[in-house]
């Protein structure tokens, strides 16, 4: 498989309210020398997490231990900018199994779904409901069910729905890339070039 099955994710989360994160920001272009998925993660947000002599910068939020999870929470317009695959093999690679914001760039949110990172745009509403319970305890537990396109802060038993394309959720449920998916039909789609006059 291209990557884990998704279905259900509860975890905590780190919060980023930073509108406009463009992906040069999330992965600074000096890095995307590699065409492998990994090593990206050590980068992620290189020049927010690192002063010049390579020292964390204290202020971060990635730097924060108290701020941890597999579920990143942005502010509006997350993923602009460049179409560089490489901003999504980052996060996955870093650890984040899930981006939250109220507004995600098309291209960035098909690189997520093209390697297993589930972006979830809710309501500008629940977005600033999501970020206050997450300073208000680092430590709640948000719940992402991709099987009913729904994602929940347990602790206010609120919830709210999300909307996926039906073709990358199948794909992300079952762990397909494009080419697993094709894979795993190969058979039906010999019968359909035999039953197929040319």
């Amino acid at each position: 498989m291209a990557y884990d099955k998704f279905n259900i994710l509860k975890s905590s989360c780190v919060p980023l309210p930073i509108e406009n994160v463009d992906t040069d920001q999330i992965i600074p272009a000096r890095f995307l020398k590699a065409t492998e998925r990994v090593g990206f993660g050590e980068n992620l947000f290189r020049d927010w997490r690192f002063n010049s002599d390579n020292s964390p910068k204290e202020d971060f939020v990635l730097n924060n231990k108290k701020y941890k999870g597999k579920i990143l929470v942005g502010g509006k317009n997350f993923g602009s900018g460049s179409s560089r695959e490489h901003a999504a093999w980052a996060i996955y690679d870093y650890g984040f199994r899930c981006v939250i914001s109220s507004f995600f760039a098309d291209i960035f949110r098909a690189n997520c779904l093209n390697i297993g990172v589930l972006p979830v745009q809710v309501s500008p509403e629940f977005l600033e409901k999501l970020f206050n319970q997450i300073y208000e305890n680092p430590e709640t537990e948000i719940e992402v069910d991709l099987t009913t396109q729904k994602v929940s802060i347990t602790e206010q038993k609120i919830s709210e729905r999300f909307e996926i394309n039906s073709y990358k959720k199948e794909n992300m449920l079952n762990g397909y890339d494009d080419i697993d998916y094709l894979m795993n039909i190969k058979d039906s789609i010999k019968e359909f070039s035999k039953s197929t006059p040319l």
